[in-house]
């Protein structure tokens, strides 16, 4: 009987022969396409304090600052960011400096940041990202969703599908570098042969292990290694036959691809759902799957170092794809970054939670309440949240489990939102000289 409910929820939402994959979604929800957007290193502040100075009629102003707070008490104006993104440290041991036990006033002691530059004491006028503003102001816009922990990319990114970060450590909390097999792979995962931090569970000590999560059998790493299997949203989504694609990288899958963090993507049938970034263009042309991990090449990252412009410019042409292609009118897109950067914010983690510092996001879907914004606590494990309580599915653990799910940002009620008018922009041509001449470094020493 529960299975010819289930099946007559999918005919009435227009599932027809998809019905396998889309059966579960949670009735009175419209939303059967979830694109997560993942761009690099800026904090809320950072991208929307100048923002949030805005007065919207009927509409709450969100939390965004325009000053930030020095080790002395100093209170500056944030400056004028350049588009060229400074070099800014953002390791887990700088972003704990930085948050300074919620004091919000460490930052001068993150690398790149100290006097008289204080290089992560900028931000973004809004004409600087002309997109991602005209999406902030029409749609929904989260000012209290932190990073899942204090981490750099990898960990971001790990945290991202797994809402754990497996014992891996914060402090210092670097990227994976070259381990001990004598040869270096491509990216930072399970194929790479690189290291990374991880914490004894009993001693409390930091060890260097393989930047990979193992099989359950612990296969996997290119040596042994003491980190345990944990499942990720993929594995949930595979086991619901909900259909899923990671989109990363140009010629190779990249640094931030996901996939090879975990043998059992790696490893497995899963890795051809790994995709390239410019794939997913034409998949939203027609060929959505329900859940698509969206990572851009270092060009389009926001990265430091790289074209803030030219990032905005990938975020419009991959929301244009979704919002020209069939399933704008089922289609929820989330817009973040996977770490601070680390630049300024000014509003501290919650006390006694593990989360890290507070980044942009922006909620774009026919659905959002429209130029809303969004002030219960969330992070990564939230946009986890909304896709199992969509298509009720089982948490990953209890990070996920616990998560708030965006879901005041939602009214299935209203009437359907229309597609922003969104155009790319000319970045300037010294501009893409000089990122050719400095390109990206994917030890990522900053």
């Amino acid at each position: 009987m529960r299975k010819l409910l289930l099946l007559g929820i999918a005919i009435a939402l227009g599932l027809g022969g998809r019905a396998t994959a889309e059966a579960a979604i949670v009735p009175g929800s419209p939303i059967r396409h979830v694109v997560i957007i993942f761009q690099e290193n800026h904090s809320f502040d950072d991208v929307f304090g100048v923002l949030c100075q805005e007065r919207v009629a009927g509409a709450k102003r969100c939390d965004g600052s325009t000053t930030g707070k020095l080790g002395d008490g100093t209170v500056i104006p944030l400056g004028h960011e350049a588009d060229i993104v400074p070099s800014v440290g953002h390791n887990g041991g700088g972003q704990l400096m930085a948050i300074n036990g919620g004091l919000m006033n460490g930052f001068q002691k993150v690398s790149g940041c100290a006097a008289p530059e204080n290089r992560c004491y900028v931000q973004y006028q809004p004409s600087d990202i002309p997109n991602l503003t005209r999406l902030a102001r029409t749609y929904a816009i989260s000012d209290r969703t932190f990073e899942t922990v204090a981490a750099p990319s990898w960990l971001g990114h790990e945290t991202l599908v797994s809402a754990t970060p497996d014992g891996f450590a914060l402090k210092p909390g670097a990227n994976p570098t070259a381990g001990t097999a004598g040869t270096v792979g491509l990216g930072w995962g399970c194929d790479s042969f690189k290291d990374v931090e991880w914490v004894q569970p009993q001693t409390k000590s930091v060890i260097r292990v393989p930047s990979c999560i193992p099989t359950r059998n612990g296969s996997g790493p290119y040596k042994p290694s003491p980190v345990q299997w944990v499942p990720t949203i993929m594995d949930r989504l595979d086991a619901n036959q909900i259909s899923w694609n990671i989109f990363s990288g140009n010629s190779k899958p990249g640094i931030w691809a996901i996939c090879p963090t975990f043998a059992d993507c790696q490893y497995t049938s899963q890795k051809a759902k790994q995709l390239y970034a410019r794939d997913v263009l034409p998949a939203a042309a027609g060929t959505l799957p329900a859940v698509s991990l969206v990572m851009p090449t270092a060009a389009n990252s926001q990265h430091n170092g790289d074209s803030m412009l030219q990032g905005d410019n990938w975020i419009q042409s991959v929301v244009n794809a979704v919002a020209n292609g069939p399933n704008w009118s089922s289609t929820a897109i989330f817009i973040t970054y996977d770490d601070c950067g680390c630049f300024y914010d000014h509003v501290a983690p919650p006390p006694g939670s593990s989360l890290g510092i507070r980044v942009p996001m922006v909620i774009v879907s026919p659905y959002a309440r429209p130029a809303f914004t969004d002030s219960s606590t969330a992070s990564f494990a939230s946009m986890l949240a909304f896709i199992e309580h969509n298509w009720q599915i089982p948490a990953l653990n209890s990070v996920d489990g616990t998560a708030y799910d965006y879901r005041n940002s939602f009214n299935y009620l209203q009437i359907p939102l229309a597609p922003a008018e969104l155009t790319p922009h000319r970045v300037p041509a010294w501009e893409l000289a000089y990122i050719r001449a400095h390109p990206f470094d994917e030890d990522d020493p900053t």
